[in-house]
């Protein structure tokens, strides 16, 4: 029993991975991109650390040849930008393109354009992730993946199992409630009686 839910959990991971904002597949002069952000959400960062959590997973998914570079820093004050690289008309990119990897530190900072490459930075801070998407697919000229009918019906059964298990849950705490209740009142009793014998 216990494969069989975590194959269902999985099956889940993989149906929200493939659908949702973020599914779109990149345009082949994309040649990398790189987010920057901090940590925490004050100030300005909670719609760059939303479209981390959601999209940026899913556009890994879709675009797996693209490293996706994320820079999280302390600094609540800093920069949140996304940078977008494009291969120049006609260019020809080498394989030794210095790519940083990712860093909780701040230490993976937006390299410069190669030679034959050019950069497009999108400033996220203070803004939602919804805009920030929007801004990106219309920059990047990115298109979206359109949901098939085994997904969306799959999608329509997690949300009713989910829905379900909420019921379930709920349920479950009502009775653990009640059964709290008795077990007090009970205690309550027992404690009153005690201390009646006591008296006489």
């Amino acid at each position: 029993m216990v494969g069989a839910i975590r194959r269902l959990n999985q099956l889940t991971a993989l149906v929200r991975i493939r659908n949702g904002p973020g599914a779109a597949v990149l345009p082949q002069d994309v040649t990398r991109l790189h987010m920057e952000f901090a940590h925490k959400l004050n100030g300005g960062h909670m719609g760059p650390r939303k479209f981390w959590r959601d999209a940026l997973p899913r556009l890994k998914y879709w675009n797996p040849a693209i490293p996706m570079v994320v820079n999280r820093s302390n600094n609540q004050e800093g920069p949140a930008t996304l940078t977008l690289y494009f291969r120049e008309p006609g260019a020809t990119l080498g394989s030794d393109i210095p790519q940083p990897s990712s860093s909780a530190e701040g230490f993976a900072k937006a390299p410069a354009p190669a030679e034959g490459e050019r950069a497009l930075t999108i400033d996220m801070k203070n803004r939602r992730s919804e805009a920030i998407l929007k801004e990106f697919m219309d920059k990047s000229g990115a298109v979206a993946v359109k949901i098939t009918a085994q997904d969306e019906a799959d999608l329509r059964e997690i949300e009713e199992r989910e829905a379900m298990g909420a019921i379930a849950r709920e349920n479950t705490k009502k009775m653990n409630d009640a059964a709290k209740r008795e077990k007090q009142m009970i205690a309550q009793a027992h404690s009153e009686a005690a201390a009646i014998k006591a008296d006489l």
